[in-house]
């Protein structure tokens, strides 16, 4: 973990850059309601770009948040698929969808159109990292006159206008596609804010739409910082150089002026994930080993002070509906005597609490028997070695609403054997089984209840051990309104969002 004399830099240079935000007057004193209308927003994020800003992998979130990129459809909060570019569709057999445009610009000037949207989307189909939201789904998209884009899928998807709702298939303009792959939302997206200018993984400039078909934004652009320490976020806020601050610590809150934290409940949960791929953990018994060590209430009530549940599966109390229909895990293997396995524990910093996560689990894994090393980085310099199998377990807060809202959609990511974001490398035939079984339901009850069989047999297999259900803290500036406090985590900022 850093020393305190690394977070007092990190935070000296957040602050210097961010003295010209929506406060800065020439006398010194907040600008009334009128003149703040127009004010630049100066935002504080956890995570930066680890992509240059590709719309495919994790960056998608970033640029949703910001208003910057939006999909055919959206995300209400009850979790249904509702209009965003595509003001309607129906379904017209098993495998084909036809959805009817809204009139809209692209940031750049040119007009949506059903070609550059069907473009869009195949340009998803084909990039390099296949977005989540299409895990081990084939979709094909076409034309069907200027105004109406039809999506076939290889095989019967009934959740498609939910899985159009990800991030990771925001729709951009034909100037956005570069050679060998290449993918830039700078100026060429639709949302209420166009990325202008970034600076490295430090810094972001955004300036109003003004042609944004929803509406013109109330804030005249975006100022951007991407500040992985939460005390230096934090300390920002407490001293009114930023106006938002994401994800601040728990253990900063009380800091915060009355009002200012605002704690909202999320599909976030974080688990442990261990390595089913390769090394000590490839055993389920050596993995059962590790889920009884666990003590999930040390965490919610120690490291998160009450901020968070108790891990109780892999969808949380904010999905309102998975309590209620969670079935018991059966035939887990027998725990075998850890006798000194030695295993590397990572996780990263970004998100305030993991390091001390990973400290308790490593004092309740050792106590058990286990040798642990454990390994913190920021998440930038880490994904791409768990995905390779480089550690043996890796903690993570994972919000499993956040592709698709579609909660069969995330254990096929997860947890199958072609996952794309399978964390612990599990590859179990019984799971890809009941994983692909669920696809095909169409019913949303039914569906639900599929999801939470495979949910029990992922849970069987000991390969995730989920920790607790976050509440995310967002450090809110008192002159601020309007903020998007989204359980999905899919936006922070709208065109309501002012100083």
């Amino acid at each position: 973990m850093r020393s305190v004399p690394r977070r007092r830099l990190v935070a000296g240079l957040l602050l210097a850059p961010l003295l010209s935000g929506c406060f800065a007057s020439s006398g010194g004193e907040a600008p009334s309601s009128e003149e703040s209308d127009g004010s630049r927003l100066r935002v504080a994020l956890a995570f930066p770009p680890t992509e240059n800003f590709s719309p495919y992998g994790a960056d998608a979130t970033l640029l949703s948040r910001l208003g910057v990129t939006e999909g055919l459809t959206g995300l209400d909060a009850n979790g249904t698929a509702i209009p965003a570019l595509a003001a309607s569709w129906t379904r017209e057999n098993d495998r084909g969808w036809l959805f009817t445009l809204r009139e809209a610009t692209f940031q750049d000037g040119t007009q949506v159109t059903a070609p550059l949207v069907a473009a869009a989307l195949t340009h998803a189909t084909e990039a390099e990292v296949t977005p989540a939201a299409l895990s081990g789904v084939e979709l094909t998209a076409k034309a069907a006159g200027d105004d109406r884009v039809r999506i076939t899928t290889a095989a019967p998807d009934p959740v498609l206008p939910l899985r159009l709702s990800s991030p990771g298939l925001a729709v951009l303009s034909a100037k956005a596609y570069g050679e060998a792959g290449a993918v830039s939302p700078v100026g060429t997206a639709t949302g209420p804010f166009e990325l202008t200018a970034t600076t490295g993984t430090t810094a972001a400039t955004l300036d109003r739409f003004d042609d944004y078909w929803g509406g013109r934004a109330q804030a005249s652009g975006i100022d951007a910082r991407f500040v992985a320490d939460g005390t230096a976020r934090t300390n920002a806020l407490r001293t009114g150089e930023t106006d938002l601050a994401e994800a601040v610590p728990v253990s900063q809150a009380a800091s915060l002026d009355k009002g200012t934290a605002r704690e909202t409940a999320t599909t976030r949960t974080t688990s442990l994930f261990l390595n089913a791929g390769s090394g000590p953990f490839e055993d389920a018994r050596v993995r059962a080993a590790a889920r009884e060590a666990v003590d999930t209430s040390a965490l919610a009530e120690g490291v998160y002070e009450g901020h968070a549940d108790p891990g109780a599966g892999i969808y949380g109390p904010a999905v309102n509906w998975a309590g209620s229909k969670r079935v018991t895990p059966a035939g887990r293997a027998r725990a075998t005597d850890p006798d000194g396995t030695s295993v590397t524990l990572a996780t990263y910093d970004n998100r305030p609490e993991l390091p001390e996560v990973a400290q308790v689990l490593k004092q309740q894994l050792e106590k058990a028997g286990f040798e642990v090393k454990l390994e913190v980085r920021e998440y930038a310099r880490l994904e791409s070695d768990v995905l390779a199998g480089k550690f043996d377990a890796f903690v993570s807060a994972r919000n499993t609403m956040l592709d698709t809202g579609d909660p069969v959609s995330v254990l096929a990511s997860d947890y199958t054997c072609d996952g794309g974001y399978n964390l612990a490398l599990l590859c179990d035939k019984q799971v890809d089984k009941t994983v692909e079984g669920a696809r095909g339901v169409s019913d949303t009850e039914q569906r639900r209840d599929k999801a939470m069989e495979a949910e029990a047999e992922i849970l069987g297999t000991d390969a995730v051990v989920p920790l607790v259900h976050q509440r995310i803290i967002t450090g809110v500036a008192s002159s601020v309104s309007g903020v998007l406090l989204d359980p999905y985590e899919r936006a922070l900022v709208g065109t309501g969002t002012r100083c």
